[in-house]
């Protein structure tokens, strides 16, 4: 999720547990070979052993439509041992669609096959090697070609969205139309798609078929969405347990994002919050004007208690980052 679940979220989201992976944002390939700097700038797990600091591999996830391009860059990634590698073919954004790159390529299971050939025998044997798409570009005319093409060039497992490209965001997800993917294929399908409850959880399972789901959206607004999904009943993870999260968030943000950017990243993610927590919608409203991260800094934590824990790590912030 470019521009959102980056490696300080994911820093942040996988220390509240229930998570078994993560992919990265996509690494866009197009005719040149990637320096590794460029991999490990955008998955900085690649130099954890793969793995988040609390222990969750991440696949690394490639974007491109060059079968060559993408096989060369595959095997530089692969060099830095990342827990699997993870082809993008669901982006469903205009300017990554323009330039042949995401769901685009749904129309074009014949080169979506080269593509995923290409990768699969530039990789070692035994990194796993998945696939995200869609249910199509325009239309779910050729849902199953792709799904069948992906397969029989090596990929050993299918995340699937429950919607096409020109559905975009917009409610709901067809899990029902996921089943005959799962159906279609020999290899794991996982579903995915306005995943936002424990109940959509339940529905999306029933109607798929699937057992495994991945997270987007609905992780971001509820953190403890995934546990709260392994562990029917439990108590959703509260606001005074998230906001330490929040503090360790800010300080990695404080560390890695331009000094412009980085009060725009705490409000995206309070924006999402906020769908889940009544606190976050008053923090968002209260911060939302505030783009001077000090500034920033100072009423979101300024305004908890003095005995409350993130006000200590908040001290900490100022004295390491600054």
């Amino acid at each position: 999720m470019e521009g959102l679940l980056d490696h300080t979220l994911r820093d942040t989201l996988t220390r509240v547990g229930g998570i078994d992976r993560c992919v990265s944002e996509f690494i866009r390939i197009t005719d040149m070979l990637m320096p590794k700097k460029v991999f490990t700038r955008i998955v900085p797990e690649l130099l954890n052993g793969g793995v988040t600091p609390a222990g969750v591999p991440v696949r690394a996830q490639l974007l491109g439509s060059d079968p060559v391009c993408m096989a060369e860059n595959a095997a530089r990634l692969a060099e830095l041992k990342p827990a699997g590698i993870d082809l993008n073919f669901g982006c469903p954004a205009k300017c990554v669609n323009r330039h042949r790159g995401g769901a685009v390529l749904l129309d074009e299971p014949e080169l979506i096959h080269e593509i995923v050939s290409a990768v699969r025998r530039a990789m070692p044997e035994g990194m796993p090697l998945s696939v995200k798409m869609r249910l199509g570009y325009m239309d779910q005319s050729r849902t199953l070609d792709c799904a069948q093409a992906m397969v029989a060039a090596g990929a050993e497992e299918l995340v699937v969205h429950g919607r096409t490209k020109a559905d975009g965001y917009k409610p709901p997800a067809y899990w029902d139309r996921i089943a005959a993917v799962r159906e279609a294929v020999p290899v794991k399908v996982v579903a995915n798609g306005e995943i936002w409850t424990v109940e959509d959880a339940e529905r999306c399972r029933t109607e798929s078929g699937c057992t495994d789901l991945m997270l987007g959206r609905g992780i971001v607004a509820d953190p403890g969405l995934a546990l709260a999904i392994l562990n029917p009943g439990r108590e959703p993870l509260a606001w005074a347990a998230l906001l330490p999260l929040i503090a360790q968030f800010w300080g990695l943000v404080r560390q890695h994002v331009g000094h412009k950017h980085q009060g725009g990243r705490l409000k995206q993610w309070l924006h999402y919050l906020r769908r889940r927590y009544p606190e976050a919608e008053e923090a968002y409203q209260r911060l939302r004007t505030i783009n001077d991260p000090e500034a920033l800094q100072a009423q979101f934590f300024g305004a908890l208690p003095a005995e409350h824990p993130c006000v200590a790590s908040d001290r900490q912030i100022l004295e390491q980052g600054q």
